[in-house]
């Protein structure tokens, strides 16, 4: 009886806590409709920490996807020069007034959905933006903090408009987060 126990306890803790999470409200050219995230506290607890405090004030509100790049991964997060009614030509330059965090790398892949850091080629220069995986990207593995995964809402962020060239820049009009929530 005792190792069946111990068996089900493995299997119920079995990869990261899921302590808090997000909702986040896209609109735009391509995408119109609500994600869900998971975010993995266990894993990273301070990134995590970073982007539920800069939801709750609102900080994330109105901010833009500056680096959209079809099969890779939409970024966002700018919350210094990527807001709608900035020069979204500095969009992904900035950051908070927070400073910048020391990464928390882990073992979990960069699957489809999973929510990471975007960083500096410094890895303890991660601060506000992050990126959500259209496609898996295991060469990012072991080099960014994973913060979570996307568990409702695919559809939305497979519709968010791409951007062009190899850095993935959007042209015109970027499709933005309307609203960010934090919720338990």
């Amino acid at each position: 009886m005792r190792k069946l126990v111990a068996a089900a306890l493995a299997v119920l803790t079995a990869g990261p806590a899921l302590a808090s999470g997000l909702t986040i409200d896209v609109t735009g050219e391509g995408a119109n409709g609500t994600i869900t995230v998971d975010l993995f506290e266990d894993v990273a607890p301070g990134h995590v920490e970073r982007i539920t405090t800069l939801a709750a004030e609102g900080k994330y509100d109105g901010v833009v996807f500056h680096r959209v790049i079809d099969g890779f991964m939409a970024q966002t997060g700018d919350v210094e020069h990527g807001k709608i009614g900035a020069d979204l030509r500095r969009a992904g330059t900035g950051g908070s007034d927070l400073p910048d965090l020391k990464q928390e790398f882990s073992d979990l892949p960069f699957d489809r959905g999973v929510i990471g850091m975007a960083r500096a080629q410094n890895p303890n220069s991660a601060n506000s933006q992050f990126f959500i995986m259209f496609d898996p990207g295991y060469f990012l593995n072991g080099q960014y903090t994973v913060v979570g995964k996307v568990t409702g809402g695919m559809d939305v962020v497979d519709a968010i408009k791409r951007g062009t060239g190899p850095n993935g820049a959007v042209i015109g009009q970027p499709d933005q987060m309307s609203k960010v929530s934090v919720t338990e």
